[in-house]
């Protein structure tokens, strides 16, 4: 809680005895013993009274905190951490705003499934009614974007609901949730019940014989694989199954880098004629949304299987003939043993596919060598590819400047892309960059931004500056929100809402807050200013103007 005035009254318990003597403990560090069980190792929050126990319990506990300048970069930061490492990521939000502040990013969890748990401050149970400073009820409105929401209101109850929400948000199919404590509650103390974490073994779904059948008999087969592939811990069987039978694949959101970009297999540019021409395509951990066409990016003839760790929640949209549901790992490795071997029956599909990937490649070379100044976005890329190690993990948050980093930047590792996600919450760059660099410290971390998504949580890198995270972020500067601009100009012949000031040096504004920055103007000084800023050992940001002209070749129907 923050309080404009007068602050916050409350009795501060006395030092816990050491483990040996004391029955009992604060609730704060119930909470923070629940956190330890589950292997937490980082809380990212933003300060508030309500949370004060529970920062007291961390600080005890070993858990390092980490504090942000808005609640809902904690919560992208958790989200982050759990994209980078597949484990759990916790925020703690304080009472009322706090929480409310966190809500975009907590439905940004939802669309992606990402294991993610939101602690929140709750104004005193004693008063409740009473009209407490920031009293207000978060679970109507936390609920629909949560596997559970749940407020702890017996200091007993503290440890062991904790780790039942922790518990939940990593158990398949992944997806955030929610418990608060009341003031007085996480205040007073109680005793530590910590039960066992549930352990589940793997099952395939039901209907693998058939989805077998159906992909060894294909002659033009695919794979389109997204995030659930990545939560699932698939790529190894992906990767089998797609050299066992010689099947094309094809890969979006946190699925990047599952298959190496640069294998065999992998194919990108071909995506439009892989998925209409298949005779049959597996969809793997992806609905079939808007990224997808709601379905039509595949053949009318196409037979398809979907595979996820959740039952299809788009009833709406086309049905596939074989629809499984289970542990996608496992699924995989079994499809893969039913199917035996299939070599050769897909040769002409496959080099098909190649030379249509080639074709594309090749008319991407004058945007790729483009000299204009301001800069074209993919000359960008261009110049990050070279400076980019194999395992660096690229964060997008922005429009058409991070459409074509979905394009041009390549993944060959997993957990090494990140983006929104289908929820499309600009402002999550920063939040996912710091839970990433602290997950993984000796890798790159590069933050691509626009400049647009840059006002939405700029101020974050004063958060990079004094946690000592060197990330480097690479903005596009074209000083409009190029995602609605030309399309009203398209439709209206004129743009309203939609223009920012050109060439706003945001270099100047990290500098202020503690980072390094440059600005880049011309194609020629790019690729030196990011060598300097991945050598500098500091977080820093790179201004490149780029060309308000142009205009993405945007072919999905957004909605």
């Amino acid at each position: 809680m923050r309080c404009p005035s007068g602050g916050l009254r409350v009795r501060v318990p006395p030092r816990a005895l050491p483990d040996s003597l004391a029955a009992v403990e604060h609730g704060g560090r119930l909470v923070a013993k629940a956190l330890k069980s589950r292997g937490v190792s980082h809380l990212f929050t933003l300060s508030g009274g309500h949370l004060f126990s529970i920062y007291d319990g961390c600080k005890a506990e070993g858990i390092e905190i980490v504090d942000v300048r808005h609640e809902q970069t904690a919560v992208f930061a958790a989200e982050g951490f759990a994209k980078a490492t597949r484990r759990l990521g916790v925020a703690a939000l304080t009472a009322g705003p706090g929480v409310t502040n966190g809500v975009s990013a907590i439905a940004g969890a939802q669309a992606n499934c990402s294991p993610v748990c939101v602690l929140g401050g709750r104004a005193p149970e004693l008063r409740w009614g009473s009209g407490s400073l920031q009293e207000i009820d978060h679970l109507p409105f936390v609920s629909p974007l949560v596997k559970s929401a749940e407020t702890v209101k017996e200091p007993g109850a503290i440890a062991a609901r904790t780790a039942a929400a922790l518990d939940l948000a990593l158990s398949a199919p992944y997806g955030p949730t929610f418990v608060d404590y009341p003031l007085d509650v996480v205040f007073s103390e109680g005793e530590a019940e910590l039960p066992e974490p549930p352990r589940v073994e793997p099952q395939p779904a039901a209907g693998v014989e058939e989805a077998a059948a159906l992909l060894a008999g294909a002659e033009r087969p695919a794979i389109m694989a997204g995030t659930g592939l990545y939560w699932g811990g698939g790529e190894e069987e992906l990767r089998a199954l797609a050299e066992a039978l010689e099947i094309p694949v094809f890969l979006n959101g946190l699925g990047r880098g599952c298959l190496p970009a640069d294998h065999a297999l992998a194919f990108s540019r071909a995506r439009g004629a892989g998925l209409k021409g298949a005779d049959v395509a597996l969809v793997i951990g992806v609905p079939l949304d808007f990224r997808l066409g709601f379905g039509g990016s595949f053949g009318e003839e196409t037979k398809l299987i979907r595979l996820d760790a959740a039952p299809d929640r788009l009833s709406a949209n086309r049905a596939p003939e074989v629809d499984l549901v289970g542990d996608v790992a496992a699924t995989l490795a079994a499809i893969r043993a039913a199917a035996g071997e299939g070599r050769g029956r897909t040769d002409t599909w496959v080099e098909q596919l190649r030379e249509a990937e080639k074709e594309k490649r090749l008319a991407e070379e004058g945007e790729l060598n483009d000299d204009r100044s301001p800069l074209h976005p993919v000359r960008v890329y261009r110049e990050l590819a070279a400076v980019l190690d194999r395992d660096a993990i690229v964060i997008g948050d922005g429009g058409d400047f991070v459409s074509y980093a979905g394009r041009f930047v390549e993944t060959h590792e997993p957990g090494c892309w990140m983006d929104p996600g289908p929820f499309g919450c600009l402002g999550a760059g920063p939040g996912q960059a710091i839970g990433a660099k602290l997950a993984h410290p000796d890798k790159q971390v590069c933050l691509l931004l626009g400049d647009g998504a840059f006002g939405f949580s700029g101020l974050e890198f004063d958060t990079l500056a004094r946690h000592g995270l060197p990330v480097v972020g690479v903005m596009g500067n074209n000083g409009i929100w190029a995602l609605e601009h030309h399309p009203m100009k398209f439709l209206y012949g004129y743009s309203v809402a939609a223009e920012l000031r050109p060439e706003t040096p945001y270099e100047k504004v990290v500098e202020a807050l503690g980072c390094e920055g440059a600005v880049v103007s011309r194609p020629e000084e790019l690729r030196p200013a990011l060598e300097r800023a991945f050598e500098s050992g500091r977080p820093t940001l790179v201004n490149v103007l780029t060309d308000p002209e142009v205009v993405y070749p945007r072919k999905a129907n957004l909605a």
